[in-house]
């Protein structure tokens, strides 16, 4: 009894080393792909052969199927991505998931003599601890400077401990057979042919559901034949293998719980996918283990079993494919629609856990989307200065509710991504938006204000003078084409167009002062009123205040692109320096924009 305790825990530590492992393996590959997985993913359309091959794909690439599900999960609850370019998608990560086993049948490689000693050397006990040191190096030693070093690293280990966990898998099973026979009684028992090939694919199913990776289930069944202390037959193995394919789609199911109905469906589409995949595979296999079909008493080793896993996904893909639009329709019908109400689409909390990098790339084009809608606000605002209309009023209010929640779910976001370990330049990416997406938000805000300057305008029926509309007029011009410059630039990311909008602002400052200046002399000369200059007043405080956002916002972009936040060090260094540059286009706004000569 001690000694299947003992191999029990060894055969534990090893699976928790395999999962451990292929996790540190796969994040290092995703950090590695940083955006490109995202780009990838959306480049999928209505072609589902053109999606299955990028499913495939990127399953490939990362090494999991169930990560690759949990991100399209997320990319169609957030409504980044439509459930029809799913389909194919979801059916090619069951062909990319079977690249694994053929990894984990490395250790069976090569002998010990012969004409096929030589390929020892490719087997992982030869390797892996060569890797092993190389991951070491580049994560201590390589990775201060250059965090694609501590990626690679990343990866190298976690292969080097997958590897690691199917050995210890593997000298484990040794000891629950020897001097006894319930593990091997087990073995025999699920190679009956009632009710042993039902019972291993549930026993298989409910093993898979609780570790959530198939990948790992089918490397504990190849540790088990790879130590050679049993025989198992073609009759307990495919059983297992169909039980472990059902259960690796408990992870989307669950990833899915607290989605839209959207989200639903995928997890629904993938679970059904899986489940019609093993019953055109269980329903003829039931029929030949119960005639007693001579080919599956066949004893099975690590690369049949490799070559079984293949052949099931790749053939039921190829079945199932065609009748990608009848398991759309099975989705819907089994999730109903029962939401009216449309909202923004945010991103799905399931990206930020499972798929970082995709969250970070998706966060980035939130921000474009806040910053597009406060510049669009703002510009509705100018315009209903002096031409009022209540339906555009009322759009600008709405505009402003959204883009305060654009602010606090990014924000939101972002504070959690950035707990996690990101590419460098995920991590400017986040410094980056952390840095202007209040700034957008405080855009719309005085987008309200100027509404409010145009109600009390149309309310009152107040008319400025002719000298104080000349001046508004010029400085509201001026204030147009720097909000331009400054979301051309932030949607661009372009430091050339960055670096006008400084000049800009301080020409705009310039025409402020000149312009309250100037209202001062027409109050004491009795051409004004003090209601007009408190009117007068709050647009103008508005307009430079504005100006003085979009000068934030440009300086985050010219800042973080060096990796340094210093806002006011910047901006006081730039004012006091004899930049040329500075100089030249501050002198150019000056010429474009200037008040007009007073009168008296």
């Amino acid at each position: 009894m001690n000694v299947i305790v003992v191999s029990l825990v060894m055969l534990l530590g090893g699976l928790a080393f395999f999962l451990y492992g292929m996790n540190i393996m796969s994040t290092g590959l995703e950090r590695m792909a940083g955006g490109k997985l995202e780009t990838i993913l959306k480049k999928a359309s209505s072609n589902k052969v053109k999606g299955m091959a990028l499913g495939a794909g990127v399953t490939a690439v990362i090494q999991s199927s169930s990560a690759t599900t949990v991100m399209i999960v997320g990319l169609v609850g957030s409504g980044i991505m439509a459930l029809p370019q799913t389909l194919g998608m979801l059916m090619g990560t069951n062909i990319g998931t079977t690249i694994t086993p053929w990894i984990t049948a490395l250790p069976a490689l090569g002998g010990d003599s012969g004409d096929l000693a030589w390929l020892g050397y490719l087997k992982p006990s030869f390797f892996t601890p060569i890797i092993a040191v190389i991951g070491i190096i580049l994560i201590m030693f390589l990775n201060k400077k250059n965090k694609k070093n501590k990626d690679i690293g990343a990866i190298c280990l976690g292969f080097a401990i997958l590897m690691q966990g199917m050995e210890l898998m593997s000298d484990s099973v040794s000891g629950l057979t020897e001097g006894n026979s319930v593990f091997t009684s087990v073995i025999a028992w699920l190679d009956s042919k009632y009710i042993g090939i039902f019972l291993g694919l549930l026993i298989a199913t409910l093993f898979t559901t609780i570790i959530q990776s198939s990948s790992a289930s089918v490397g504990v069944l190849q540790a088990l034949v790879m130590s050679g202390a049993f025989e198992m037959s073609f009759n307990v193995a495919i059983p297992l293998i169909l039980g472990f394919n059902i259960g690796t789609c408990v992870t989307a199911v669950i990833s899915s719980l607290a989605a839209n109905r959207n989200a639903k469906r995928v997890a629904v589409i993938h679970l059904a996918i899986k489940i019609i995949a093993v019953m055109i595979c269980f329903i003829p296999f039931a029929i030949c283990s119960a005639v007693g079909a001579g080919f599956l008493d066949i004893t099975v080793n690590v690369w049949s079993i490799a070559i079984f896993h293949t052949l099931f996904n790749v053939v039921t893909t190829a079945i199932l494919l065609p009748f990608s639009k009848l398991i759309e329709k099975l989705a819907f019908v089994l999730v109903k629609e029962k939401e009216s109400k449309v909202e923004v689409a945010f991103i799905d909390p399931i990206l930020i856990h499972q798929s970082p990098s995709v969250a970070v790339n998706e966060c980035a084009n939130l921000t474009v989307e806040m910053c597009k809608l406060s510049i669009d606000t703002l510009d509705l605002a100018i315009k209903n200065l002096y031409s009022y209309n209540a339906a555009t009023a009322q759009t600008i209010i709405d505009n402003e509710s959204i883009i305060d929640k654009y602010e606090d779910r990014l924000g939101t976001y972002l504070v959690q991504l950035s707990s996690y370990s990101l590419s460098q330049q995920d991590s400017i990416k986040i410094s980056k938006m952390l840095h202007t997406i209040g700034d957008f938000e405080r855009l719309s805000d005085h987008a309200i204000n100027i509404l409010k300057v145009s109600d009390e305008l149309n309310t009152k029926k107040i008319v400025f003078s002719k000298e104080a509309t000349a001046e508004i007029e010029v400085i509201t011009r001026a204030i147009g084409e720097i909000i331009s410059i400054t979301s051309n630039a932030f949607i661009d990311n372009s430091l050339d167009i960055a670096i006008q909008v400084e000049p800009l602002e301080q020409v705009i400052d310039g025409l402020i002062s000149g312009t309250k200046n100037n209202h001062i002399t027409r109050l004491q000369a009795g051409a004004c009123t003090i209601e007009l200059g408190f009117v007068l007043s709050d647009l103008l405080n508005n307009y430079s205040r504005v100006s003085d956002h979009c000068s934030n916002i440009a300086v985050a972009i010219i800042e973080t692109s060096h990796s340094s936040f210093g806002t006011h060090e910047y901006l006081n260094a730039l004012k006091s320096s004899d930049d040329v540059a500075f100089q030249s286009a501050f002198n150019s706004f000056k010429e474009k924009y200037h008040l007009p000569t007073a009168t008296h």
